[in-house]
């Protein structure tokens, strides 16, 4: 998915719209990382190249754990 609309950040502190299910997503990939959901928050686990940490964090407004092993985000060929 993108990472943001309209330049505003599609990853929240807390939903916005109606849930019809809780707890269901554990994984987001979008063009800037690969993020794991955990039950200490969202936990940036890739990195696209051409982001840096900072970049991927202004560009999400809930606050981003980043891993201790962090990697580069694997691209399609």
């Amino acid at each position: 998915m993108e990472h943001t609309v309209k330049g505003k950040p599609k990853l929240l502190r807390q939903c916005s719209l109606p849930l019809t299910a809780v707890n269901q997503v554990d994984l987001i990939v979008t063009e800037m990382g690969v993020i794991k959901i955990t039950s200490k928050g969202m936990l940036l686990t890739e990195l696209a190249p051409e982001f840096t940490v900072e970049d991927v964090q202004a560009a999400t407004e809930a606050k981003l754990l980043v891993s201790d092993n962090l990697k580069p985000m694997a691209l399609p060929a």
